[in-house]
């Protein structure tokens, strides 16, 4: 099948291009950075999505269109059908299934263009208000948590913004753990939220609030999360070693994912602890960065904190936690405060050794935070 570039990224533009290449006959479409791709994919291909790198590694993901349309009617099955509101990029994953669902719902979505602000969200989300035979047709979006922290700082002082946010019937939430602190404001807010789990390999999110869409499974294996299913892309274009391995086929036939995630299951729910690789050893001892995250950011002004790997002359690796600057944080005393709440969670060995206030911590154009970037800038021994 071949495979076209848009020449522009514009959201419509997507759309149209995917409506050929999942309701139609192709050809499939690229999108997201710039790699370097053949002309034809394999047949059945719907779109080759490159990754954001968040870790600085981007890979180009070839999902096929039953693959996005087995994604799009199982996230119906389980919150219904409606119309959707594009608010992230469409070219990247989460984006894309967003104007899939539509497609498969049979509706036009309502899309966002520039940079992200709440002021045009609230009236997106407000303007799609409808009905059919006098019954409300829901609204549903997908967001990133840190454009969610924005709506709801916003909502504080704007009265649309608050309605916009109440209006969804539900509001997706993924690309990375959802502080609950966060939750809990979004809550308090009464937006429906629902924590989404997945990534471009498994064509979104395939597990919502911590259980398996239909068809599809999860185990975990030697710790990590693998996931099984109809969801899966088809591997990486022009990548077959690592396609074998991170796609393997079990004894039954069954293929896989394996995520790099460590997680456990418990009454069919999944809890992800972080990334089995984002893990230092300070002093000899292992301590899992994502871990040290989640427990900073359960501290009210560290929401969107950012945890990073620096050298440390004494104890070989430590950790710094990177923060935008806010009322009450002074780098001393929210040091002082984080390491207490770090050493009480997980440890005294897993405290960060620095705390970095900034004007914004650098985002790639998926929204998820520029830890390569970060890493960088900040991860050198601070003597």
């Amino acid at each position: 099948m071949k495979l076209e570039r848009l020449t522009s990224d514009g959201p419509r533009d997507v759309l149209r291009a995917l409506r050929h290449a999942v309701l139609g006959a192709g050809p499939a479409v690229a999108l997201g950075g710039d790699a370097v791709l053949p002309a034809e994919v394999a047949a059945g291909t719907a779109a080759v999505i490159t990754t954001s790198g968040s870790t600085g590694v981007p890979k180009s993901v070839a999902i096929g269109r039953n693959a996005l349309i087995a994604s799009a009617f199982a996230t119906s099955a389980r919150i219904g059908e409606g119309a959707w509101l594009l608010a992230v990029p469409a070219t990247y994953v989460a984006g894309v299934q967003v104007l899939v669902r539509a497609l498969v719902n049979g509706r036009e979505p309502a899309m966002l263009t520039g940079p992200f602000r709440p002021e045009p969200f609230a009236a997106a989300a407000l303007g799609m208000a409808s009905h059919e035979n006098g019954i409300r047709v829901p609204t549903y979006t997908s967001l990133v948590p840190v454009q969610l922290q924005r709506l709801l700082d916003a909502a504080e002082d704007d009265s649309d913004v608050a309605r916009a946010l109440r209006s969804f019937e539900a509001i997706l939430v993924g690309g990375q753990a959802l502080a609950p602190a966060l939750r809990e404001r979004a809550e308090t807010a009464r937006a429906r939220i629902v924590r989404t789990y997945g990534s471009t390999e498994t064509s979104g999110g395939c597990v919502y609030d911590g259980r398996a869409l239909d068809g599809v499974k999860v185990a975990i294996v030697d710790g990590e999360v693998r996931i099984s299913g109809p969801t899966l892309a088809d591997g990486y274009v022009g990548d077959p070693d690592r396609t074998a391995e991170l796609f393997p086929v079990d004894a039954d036939g069954a293929r896989w994912y394996r995520t790099g995630d460590g997680g456990d299951l418990a009454d069919g729910v999944l809890r992800v602890t972080g990334r089995l690789d984002n893990v230092i050893v300070s002093g000899g001892v292992n301590v899992s960065l994502d871990r040290v995250e989640a427990a900073v950011r359960g501290i009210p002004g560290l929401e969107s904190a950012v945890v990073i790997p620096v050298d440390d002359e004494r104890w070989g690796q430590g950790s710094a936690v990177i923060a935008p600057h806010g009322p009450g944080l002074d780098e001393g005393r929210t040091l002082d405060l984080v390491r207490t709440e770090v050493a009480a969670v997980i440890g005294p060995v897993a405290r960060p050794a620095r705390l970095v206030l900034v004007d914004a911590v650098p985002l790639l154009a998926s929204g998820k935070p520029d830890r390569a970037a970060l890493r960088a800038r900040f991860g050198a021994a601070k003597n």
